[in-house]
């Protein structure tokens, strides 16, 4: 058979292991596994740590370090590599000395304290971090106290972390970004200097309290240069993957919340399955007749989001969506991401009070449908336009997602049902929701089913 093996990038994260596998190494190898880039690591301690803290640090042996760097690098090509935690000046020697001897280009993260407070280095070893690490950094990725600490200036302010990055590039590092997730504001700001220019990231504060964002950030760079990526697309591409990661953390243990690198990667691997749901939940609804006279005047859609889904790009539904003809139902064109921005704000919302509930459809309003879908037992809610709010009723696209907002609050759970009864200009409308688009027509199908019945018993009474 002919050789089928495949060249990847490869980088390397000489930091400490987290036990309870959100930061460090663990957090780190995930990152550079989600960008496609083979990772390899040099553990300079262990640590025993959950979401709660750090409760115990054991450091490597320097020598240990020195040989896991050594026998790496003898036979692995790395691109590009990281550090995290480096906790003592003995093993800070031994990886300022390998950066110089292999010429590695490093993404320094000037790991000082964990995010739950505890040190994991001592107070007396910040110089030695500046002086033998930092100095030799391609890249510096400091928070804000790691930065006020190298700096020595207290940062309060968007200029302050200007003026802390071009004094922290004033020790070596050729670009530093100071990360500003511990600055108040509804707004996080970093700010990246190179080439004595700046460029500053904004983006929405995500109300988590992120375990491992900053090692999976660092690992991210490292990772996107050993892929070949300029230092500026470098660090632009490690912004988008470290929001998404810390806007889908993963709900494990009873402190913070680690951070998720895998889930650009997790969306990917989705979109064919939704796509191919949607377009069966489509067929489904084409193919049933007694469906046709509940299609709704606009067009009916079904549409289905991926699991970590955040914008309209994220939700498949029918280009075009399903309309009536002479000859019955006929969807206009295939399954489509982003073909619906008013059902892509439906599901969305709705994923924000249930995040299993991802799929939605909408036929036309009927009272005795909806009554059906009560006697077959589930659960219905609803919401009336005459109530809604001006300011609400001002901006494009908002009417629904205050519509789903009552409708939840209504019955205390997102229901399988949301129906109301429109108004000039807005066509009376049932919504029906699922786990999945197939599982949405699939309630409406058992209503048929049942409404198809008791007009045959209608029928046959005297």
């Amino acid at each position: 058979m002919p050789d089928r093996l495949i060249k990847v990038p490869c980088a390397m994260t000489i930091a400490g292991s987290d036990s309870g596998g959100g930061a460090g190494v663990e957090a780190d190898l995930k990152t550079f596994a989600a960008l496609g880039v083979f990772g390899t690591c040099a553990i300079t301690a262990v640590t025993a740590q959950n979401t709660r803290g750090v409760y115990d640090v054991f450091p490597v042996p320097p020598e240990v370090v020195r040989r896991q760097i050594e026998i790496v690098l003898e036979d692995i090509e790395v691109g590009a590599a990281k550090t995290g935690m480096l906790y003592s000046k003995e093993i800070m020697e031994v990886v300022s000395e390998a950066i110089d001897r292999y010429e590695l280009k490093m993404v320094v993260d000037p790991v000082m304290k964990a995010g739950t407070g505890a040190d994991l280095i001592p107070e007396s070893e910040v110089e030695s971090l500046s002086n033998l690490i930092v100095s030799r950094a391609f890249v510096a990725t400091p928070n804000r106290y790691e930065a006020e600490q190298l700096s020595g200036i207290a940062i309060r302010s968007l200029e302050d972390m200007k003026e802390a990055a071009v004094k922290i590039s004033r020790l070596g590092s050729e670009t530093v970004v100071i990360k500003g997730g511990h600055l108040d504001g509804a707004t996080v700001r970093d700010v990246l200097y190179h080439n004595g220019t700046f460029k500053v990231f904004e983006k929405p504060r995500v109300k988590v309290r992120p375990h491992g964002g900053g090692c999976s950030f660092s690992a991210a760079i490292a990772g996107y240069l050993a892929c070949g990526e300029s230092v500026l697309n470098a660090v632009s591409k490690a912004e988008d993957l470290i929001q998404d990661a810390i806007r889908f953390g993963v709900k494990v243990g009873g402190g913070r919340v680690p951070v998720n690198p895998l889930v650009h990667l997790y969306n990917e691997a989705e979109k064919v399955k939704v796509l191919q749901d949607v377009q069966e939940a489509a067929e489904m609804i084409v193919g049933c007749k007694e469906l046709l006279p509940y299609i709704a005047e606009v067009g009916t859609q079904v549409a289905m989001a991926l699991r970590y889904a955040y914008s309209r790009e994220h939700v498949a539904a029918v280009e075009g969506r399903i309309v009536k003809t002479r000859g019955g139902a006929k969807a206009v064109g295939p399954a489509k991401f982003a073909a619906s921005s008013h059902m892509a704000r439906l599901v969305l919302k709705v994923m924000e009070y249930n995040p299993e509930v991802r799929a939605a459809l909408n036929l036309h309003y009927d009272p005795h449908l909806v009554e059906a879908f009560r006697e077959v037992g589930f659960t219905v809610s609803s919401f009336e336009r005459s109530l809604e709010p001006s300011e609400v009723k001002a901006v494009e696209g908002r009417s629904l997602v205050w519509g789903v907002e009552t409708a939840v609050k209504s019955v205390g759970m997102v229901p399988d049902v949301i129906y109301d009864l429109g108004e000039v200009g807005k066509e009376p409308m049932i919504r029906v929701l699922g786990n999945s688009a197939t599982n949405a027509v699939k309630k409406v199908l058992k209503v048929m089913e049942r409404l198809t019945k008791k007009r045959r018993v209608d029928k046959q009474k005297p």
